[in-house]
């Protein structure tokens, strides 16, 4: 039976789950050009950044019924083949219309493997043992993030932006070959059916499911304060400090070594110390890393240094509380973890596109209304957090 099966190496599971963290961040410093090749707005090409984030919550909430209805094999490899076409229609994409369907597809595919890899460890593994698997997948993600900016960039520049579909497309035919071969079906029961009022029913028990809504809001605050970081930033490297996308993909890689740093920890650390303690943590890391950009940012101005060196502290926080969260969070609903998985998902990316619209108004306001914001971020997953305590085990 499958279910016996022995799990390949984590390291499979990390390919997997940087195809769309790849998919994502590598479009990112192209954007000025496919706008410009394309004959599009600013504000139209923007949209490739919204749409991808908003097909990526409502990917991942559907990709938990589909696999613990049908198991976790089938959705995966559905799931990276979709992402490869939206890849292939990408690399050839001549307007806008058809560079926002690659987009959605790359969403839509891409979200299975980062979805399934987490809810594979908590099949097999406790809640800590999986805290800690998942803290290395959270690392690969981080791992994308801090190369994907940089790479996309120098690719773009040489090669052009279609290139960088065609990456893409490689990622997910080795993804793809993966699953077929490596990863057994870990499923060990399945829901009967897919009606929808079912699929609802099965939502409403995780979100009624004892503390599981506040470790879920919880890692999604901290992850707003991410996504209003990179929704703002580029704009306040170019408009404020005078500075290239180069500039800020060299500087952003701080950001992202913070986040690797905060996840290697965690996955070390996290099966010792327990995961209310990580979290505890880690939210207190990133509210420290929000006062300090906000004070710095008023008394000396922003600089490179007053914006990326807090905002690094902040991620190392959020690369030890996020596993832990995460593992918690799904772990509380002992049903369905597949479910639980997607629909937290869908929440952190909902509100991320949320964000990634809501941000430039608050740079019409000034950017210490960004520093603000993010600092309000932390202090609400503390509180989100502290909800869980009455009666959690760490």
């Amino acid at each position: 039976m499958d279910q016996q099966k022995p799990l390949p190496p984590i390291a499979y599971f990390t390919i997997m789950s940087m195809v769309s963290p790849i998919a994502l961040n590598i479009l990112l410093p192209a954007l000025p050009d496919v706008a410009m090749q394309l004959g599009i707005t600013t504000a139209e090409v923007q949209l490739s950044l919204t749409l991808y984030l908003f097909a990526l919550a409502v990917g991942q909430l559907i990709c938990g019924p589909l696999a613990d209805r049908f198991g976790r094999r089938p959705v995966l490899l559905f799931g990276i083949a979709l992402h490869f076409g939206g890849c292939l229609l990408g690399a050839f994409a001549s307007d806008l219309s058809a560079l926002l369907c690659a987009r959605v597809l790359q969403a839509l595919g891409g979200c299975t493997g980062m979805v399934l890899a987490r809810t594979i460890m908590l099949d097999r593994y406790s809640r800590d043992q999986a805290a800690g698997k998942i803290g290395y997948i959270t690392l690969a993600i981080a791992l994308s993030q801090a190369i994907a900016p940089t790479m996309g960039g120098h690719i773009n520049l040489h090669f052009g932006w279609q290139y960088l579909f065609h990456f893409s497309l490689l990622l997910s035919t080795v993804s793809w070959l993966i699953v077929l071969f490596m990863i057994p079906e870990t499923a060990n029961q399945r829901s009967a059916s897919l009606r929808i009022d079912n699929i609802l029913r099965q939502y409403w028990q995780v979100l009624q499911a004892p503390h599981y809504l506040g470790y879920a809001l919880s890692t999604t605050f901290i992850a707003c304060a991410f996504y209003l970081f990179i929704g703002s930033a580029p704009y306040i490297v170019h408009q404020e400090l005078g500075g290239s996308s180069a500039d800020f993909g060299n500087w952003f890689l701080l950001v992202s070594l913070g986040f690797m740093f905060g996840s290697f920890n965690a996955a070390r650390f996290s099966a010792r110390l327990g995961t209310q303690r990580m979290i505890a943590l880690g939210h207190s890391l990133s509210t420290l890393a929000a006062v300090i950009m906000l004070l710095a940012t008023f008394s000396s101005g922003i600089s490179y240094l007053t914006l990326f060196l807090p905002m690094a502290l902040f991620t190392i926080g959020r690369g030890f509380s996020q596993p832990s969260g995460q593992s918690a969070g799904i772990s509380c609903a002992t049903g369905s973890p597949s479910t639980a998985s997607g629909l937290m998902g869908f929440i952190q990316l909902l509100t991320g596109a949320l964000i990634a619209q809501l941000t430039p108004l608050l740079l019409q306001l000034g950017s210490q209304w960004v520093m603000l914001s993010l600092l309000a971020c932390p202090l609400l997953a503390l509180i989100a957090y502290r909800s869980t305590l009455t009666g959690a085990r760490g």
